[in-house]
């Protein structure tokens, strides 16, 4: 338990850290933009690192001090802010939801990954569509969705239907005493545009949110009539509110539940999918860190070798060292011990991934003390792309889909497979 805690207080540390070295990059680039010249092109540069850095990082902070982590109905963004509502809820197995969302003519939205984001950016330029484009991921239960439906709209690139879908823990049951197995939220993406509270580009919903819900039912409904639907009525107050977007959306507080029991399973669905939790799942922002620190090793690796060849130490390395042989054996070193720490990252080591981090953290308080003490007309600074990339690393490794992935938080979640027989009252009973 003592090690758990050293590494959890580490982990908020170098949280808050990576934080401010962001923040303290966007200055930079903000006081050289501001500069007559080619510098005014770096106000771009400014704005993206505001934007997806250093605001989703103070949200993140600010919201972990005034939002309960218990269910209040409503899922959290990336960010930590209040996303959208749940407005569903279900009965059934995985694959029994699958069957039917499947019928219904609903496309399951790929997961985030290297492979998905890289096919996101090649459909654009090639103006090719991608029916199964991800979603951006919302938390409950402190994990992101396990998976996401979508309809598109003829016609219209930037609208869609969506709804995601998270499985409840054992034993957990909706206020009120409603036992579920999964719960969803269900929104129509409208338009593309900015966040109100990130300046992000991205999708602004429907206001009337009960609108999606209740199309999603209709469709589920008229593709499989053996699903039924149950309404708990009031299941919140009705109200109006905004999202993580800044969107305003409004509900009357019902909430179907669709029970898909009956729906016989296509065999090929039963198969359980691994990873359906996303802590289980390695993220980009884990493969991110640990692929950094591997090129650093690999680059030091190299190095040695050009030291060792030329026998020209102080044109490779900036230690003052004795002799070439010297240079090589501490870059040899300390490219090993970056590799395997690369290894343990992307394993899922805490311990190696919080090394990582500190390795990134050092040089950054170093530059940091040195731009307070240069004297003169402010300069962007040689050393930037470097510590950018220490910071983009920290930034990466202290994100909440790398702190879950690591080895003390990898939790499993085998599909249920008694759903009819769990404990407390049944949804059906408020219809």
């Amino acid at each position: 338990m003592r090690k758990l805690a050293v590494s959890a207080s580490l982990d908020g540390f170098l949280f808050g850290f990576a934080g401010i070295g962001a923040a303290w990059v966007a200055w930079l680039l903000l006081r050289e933009g501001l500069r007559e010249g080619w510098q005014m092109s770096l106000l771009l540069v400014f704005y993206v690192v505001a934007a997806y850095l250093v605001l989703p990082r103070l949200h993140r902070m600010l919201t972990s001090l005034y939002l309960p982590g218990y269910f209040i109905g409503r899922t959290r963004t990336s960010d930590g802010l209040l996303g959208d509502p749940v407005n569903l809820a279900a009965l059934g197995q995985e694959s029994q939801i699958h069957t039917a969302m499947r019928a219904a003519g609903w496309v399951r939205a790929d997961p985030v990954t290297l492979r998905s984001s890289i096919r996101i950016v090649t459909a654009t330029l090639s103006r090719r569509g991608y029916r199964e484009a991800p979603v951006s991921p919302l938390h409950l239960f402190d994990r992101q969705q396990d998976f996401a439906y979508q309809q598109e709209v003829p016609g219209r690139a930037s609208a869609r239907h969506h709804v995601r879908f998270w499985r409840c823990p054992d034993d957990w049951m909706l206020p009120g005493g409603y036992a579920v197995d999964w719960v969803a939220a269900g929104t129509y993406d409208r338009a593309v545009g900015l966040s109100l509270l990130t300046f992000q580009v991205t999708h602004r919903i429907a206001e009337d949110i009960d609108a999606e819900r209740d199309h999603i039912t209709r469709t589920v409904l008229a593709a499989r009539p053996e699903v039924e639907v149950r309404v708990i009525r009031n299941f919140s107050t009705g109200y109006h509110s905004r999202n993580g977007g800044g969107d305003r959306i409004e509900t009357d507080g019902d909430l179907p539940v669709i029970d898909v029991r009956a729906v016989p399973a296509d065999p090929a669905e039963a198969v359980p999918e691994p990873g359906t939790d996303s802590r289980v799942r390695r993220p980009v922002t884990t493969v991110f860190g640990a692929g950094t620190a591997a090129l650093r090793g690999a680059y030091l690796l190299t190095l040695a070798v050009f030291v060792l060849v030329a026998d020209r130490t102080h044109e490779f390395v900036a230690w003052e060292l004795a002799s070439a042989a010297e240079a090589a054996y501490v870059a040899v070193c300390v490219g090993v011990a970056d590799l395997v720490l690369a290894v343990l990252t992307f394993l899922g080591s805490t311990w190696a991934r919080l090394l990582v981090m500190f390795g990134c953290a050092v040089p950054i308080a170093v530059a940091f003390v040195e731009d307070l003490r240069v004297t003169g007309p402010p300069t962007l600074s040689t050393n930037l792309p470097p510590i950018a990339l220490s910071i983009l690393v920290l930034l990466a490794l202290t994100s909440r889909k790398a702190r879950d992935f690591a080895s003390q938080r990898r939790t499993s979640v085998p599909e249920r497979t008694n759903a009819p027989g769990r404990p407390g009252e049944s949804a059906g009973a408020a219809a």
